[in-house]
């Protein structure tokens, strides 16, 4: 894995449905070092804090090898890195083999899988089709958001490396899938055993026990 783009933005604000929001969405590549710290990374911050960065949100990585999939899928030959809202670009970030609690060493830092991403609204404004979260979704490759084991600079074109595996080995995808996919027939077990990875989201530790116990 390569990193090939390093994204960041600040809240702006912006004309939806008749009403004025903040969004953090509108990420742009950057160059030289960027510092990491334990929240975000520098110049970068999100607007909504209820459902975006914390601890366990702390920075999104997304794969360069989805963008020809959405350039074809949306009709849009203009899709860069970034507008997917992702922090890290990277190359062969393949969701099906990386794991929750996977520890990703890139430049000075040290980086711990937590969770996949579900879409919002404001995907769908960046990339112009409000349909954009639902597809987003169908498609169960969601890039992943990261937590911070280790400050440091970064910086495009370093080397992404999985230097620990998850001991659970619930894949990213998998896990996104079991949650939306009602026909997925391993849903339940792989949800079983999502729940019990310490180094899963505390937000997604809630929705899975919630799921699991109407299925009781």
């Amino acid at each position: 894995m390569n990193l090939l783009s390093i994204n960041i933005s600040l809240p702006t604000e912006i004309e939806y449905q008749g009403r004025t929001i903040s969004t953090g969405i509108f990420k742009k590549p950057v160059d030289g070092p960027i510092f990491v710290t334990k929240d975000n990374l520098k110049n970068d911050l999100q607007a909504d804090l209820k459902n975006h960065g914390g601890e366990h949100k702390a920075v999104y990585a997304f794969s360069s090898d989805h963008y020809p999939y959405w350039r074809n899928k949306l009709k849009n030959s203009e899709l860069k890195p970034g507008v997917f809202g992702e922090n890290l670009t990277i190359s062969g970030f393949d969701e099906s083999t990386l794991h929750i609690g996977d520890h990703l060493s890139i430049g000075q830092c040290i980086l711990e899988i937590t969770q996949p991403r579900v879409p919002c609204f404001k995907l769908g404004i960046a990339v112009k089709n409000k349909n954009m979260p639902r597809l987003f979704i169908e498609n169960f490759a969601t890039g992943a958001y990261l937590r911070v084991i280790e400050e440091g600079f970064i910086e495009k074109g370093s080397k992404v490396e999985r230097i620990k595996e998850g001991k659970f080995k619930v894949s990213v995808k998998s896990l996104f899938r079991a949650y939306f996919d009602k026909n997925h027939q391993v849903s339940r077990s792989v949800m079983e055993t999502a729940v019990l990875i310490p180094e899963l989201s505390s937000e997604w530790s809630k929705k899975l026990a919630v799921r699991l116990s109407s299925l009781n």
